[in-house]
C-alpha cells in the first residue's frame, strides 16, 4: 500500500516502489541519525526561546526527540524506504510518539538546511577521532625513531642505494608527513564547523529565528553568511576527502616500504604473525597482506574524492538532488582511513627490524661514494672534479668487487694525491651518517633534534 508523502499535498500520484527505492537515501543517511536528532533538539529549543513555538509544544517535541535518542542508542529504531531519508523517518517516528504537534518541528527550516546541518555535524564529530588516530600512529613512529637513531640502512633514490642514513631519520620523515595530514584535518574543522541551520530551503525564512543560538547549541564555530551557499556548499566534505586521500597516499607509501623490507631479497624487517598471512598452497609463505590492503584501499578513497568533485562540478545554486550522493563516499572514506590507521599502528608496534641486515647492506654498495667526493672537496678540489675521480674509482671497485673502504691507500692516492690515511674514517658508513649534521639531516644529533621537536608537537596536542 502506497504511503502518502509528508510533502505530497500537491501530488495526485505516488512513485512506484522501485522508483522510491532509487530516490531514497535512508539506507546510508541513517548513519547521521544521532546528528539529525541533535540538530532537531537545537532547532526546537531555538523556536521556543524566540517565541515562534509555545513552551508546551517545545517541551513535548523535545521530550519526544530525547526518547527517540534513547531508542537509537538502544538499537530500537526501525527506518523505512517509504519515508525516504533520515529526516522524514525521524519526524514520522516523532509523530507516532507525540502526535500532530510533531509537525511544528519543521517550522522555519527545510530538509535542505537540515541535511547540510547533519552532514556538517557528522564530519565535525569524526574529525577529532581521525586526528586522534593519526596522533596515536605518530607516537608509535616516534618510538621507532627513538629506538633506531643509530641503526644504519641504505637511503635510496630511484630504488638504487644512494647514501647511508639513520633508520630513525627514515621514520621521522613519515612522522612529518602525518603531522601535515593532522594539520590539514585540524584546518578542515574550521570549514566543517559552520552552521547552515536556518538557511531553510535556500532563501532564509520569515520567522524571527536566532541562527547564532542554534550554532552555539550545536557547537559550531560560526554561521554561514549566505543562505544559498549554506545549503549548497560541500567544500568541507571535498576538503575532508582530499585530506583523507593524502593521508592514505602516505600510508600507502609506508606500506610499500614495509612490503619491500619484508621481502626475501631485502630482509630488513619482518611483520609480526598477527599482521601477516600464509598461502593455501605454499607452506613457507608469510605475506604482508595487511600492508598490501592499505596500499590497495587508497583507490577507494581517491574514488570517493573524484566522485564528489564530479557530483558538484556542474550544479547550479542552490540545492539539487545530485547532492544526495555526497555522503556515502565520506562515510566510506572514514571507515577506510580509520581502519588503515589502526592496522598500521599495530603493524609498526610489532614490527621486527633486522638491524644486522640493514647494516650489512651499506658495506659493499658504494653508498659512501659521496663521502669520498666531499672529502676531496674539503681538500680544495672542485666538487665536479672530485665527482669524476670518485666515479672512476667506483667503476674499478665494481669491476674488482672491492668497496671503496677496502681499497688500498696507494690506490686511492693514485686517483688523487689529496687523499690521506684519515679518509677511511670518512668512508665508514656510521661516520658518514653521523657527520651529516646540517639541520634536518640524517646525522644522529639532527635526528635526535627532530625527535625532540616531534615530542613537543605531540605534548601540545595532549
Amino acid at each position: 500500500m502506497a504511503v502518502k508523502k509528508m510533502w505530497g499535498g500537491r501530488f495526485n500520484a505516488v512513485s512506484p516502489e522501485f522508483a522510491q527505492e532509487f530516490g531514497a537515501s535512508i539506507d546510508f543517511d541513517q548513519a547521521m541519525a544521532a546528528e539529525d536528532i541533535e540538530g532537531s533538539i537545537a532547532h526546537v529549543t531555538m523556536l521556543g526561546s524566540t517565541g515562534i513555538l509555545p513552551a508546551g509544544d517545545v517541551a513535548k517535541i523535545k521530550t519526544g526527540l530525547q526518547d527517540i535518542q534513547k531508542d537509537l542508542e538502544a538499537g530500537k529504531l526501525e527506518f523505512t524506504v517509504a519515508n525516504e531519508d533520515i529526516h522524514m523517518n525521524i519526524e514520522a517516528i516523532l509523530t507516532q510518539k507525540i502526535g500532530p504537534v510533531a509537525g511544528k518541528l519543521h517550522t522555519a527550516r527545510s530538509r535542505n538546511d537540515q541535511v547540510a546541518t547533519d552532514f556538517h555535524l557528522w564530519v565535525c564529530h569524526r574529525l577529532p577521532e581521525v586526528i586522534s588516530s593519526i596522533d596515536g600512529l605518530q607516537k608509535v613512529i616516534l618510538k621507532l625513531a627513538e629506538d633506531n637513531v643509530e641503526t644504519i640502512l641504505p637511503g635510496v633514490t630511484h630504488l638504487q642505494h644512494a647514501q647511508p642514513i639513520s633508520l630513525g631519520h627514515y621514520f621521522m620523515a613519515y612522522f612529518s608527513m602525518l603531522q601535515r595530514d593532522k594539520e590539514r584535518f585540524q584546518f578542515n574543522l574550521k570549514h566543517a564547523s559552520i552552521s547552515p541551520l536556518g538557511a531553510a530551503a535556500l532563501a532564509g525564512t520569515t520567522f524571527p529565528i536566532d541562527r547564532q543560538q542554534t550554532a552555539d547549541l550545536l557547537g559550531f564555530q560560526s554561521v554561514y553568511n549566505n543562505s544559498l551557499d549554506a545549503v549548497s556548499d560541500r567544500d568541507f566534505a571535498i576538503e575532508y576527502l582530499s585530506n583523507a586521500s593524502m593521508l592514505m597516499m602516505h600510508l600507502s607509501r609506508l606500506s610499500e616500504e614495509l612490503i619491500i623490507w619484508a621481502s626475501y631479497e631485502y630482509q630488513y624487517a619482518e611483520m609480526d604473525d598477527a599482521y601477516a598471512t600464509g598461502s593455501s598452497i605454499m607452506p613457507q609463505k608469510k605475506n604482508a597482506d595487511y600492508a598490501e590492503l592499505i596500499r590497495g584501499k587508497v583507490g577507494r578513497v581517491y574514488g570517493d574524492l573524484t566522485s564528489l568533485l564530479t557530483v558538484m562540478k556542474g550544479l547550479p545554486l542552490a540545492y539539487n538532488k545530485d547532492m544526495q550522493e555526497d555522503k556515502e563516499g565520506v562515510f566510506d572514506a572514514t571507515t577506510t582511513i580509520m581502519g588503515s590507521l589502526h592496522v598500521m599502528n599495530g603493524m609498526l608496534s610489532t614490527l621486527h627490524i633486522k638491524k644486522d641486515n640493514m647494516a650489512a647492506a651499506v658495506q659493499n654498495d658504494f653508498s659512501n661514494a659521496t663521502e669520498l667526493a666531499d672529502y676531496l672537496a674539503t681538500k680544495g678540489l672542485p666538487f665536479r672534479q672530485a665527482h669524476a675521480i670518485v666515479g672512476k674509482l667506483v667503476l674499478k671497485g665494481i669491476q674488482t668487487h672491492t668497496p671503496l673502504q677496502d681499497m688500498p691507500l696507494s690506490e686511492l692516492q693514485a686517483a688523487s694525491p689529496l687523499v690521506e690515511k684519515d679518509v677511511y674514517v670518512d668512508l665508514d658508513p656510521k661516520t658518514a651518517v653521523e657527520r651529516r649534521t646540517s639541520f634536518g639531516g640524517t646525522g644522529f644529533d639532527s635526528v635526535r633534534q627532530q625527535i625532540a621537536a616531534g615530542k613537543k608537537l605531540l605534548s601540545e596536542v595532549e
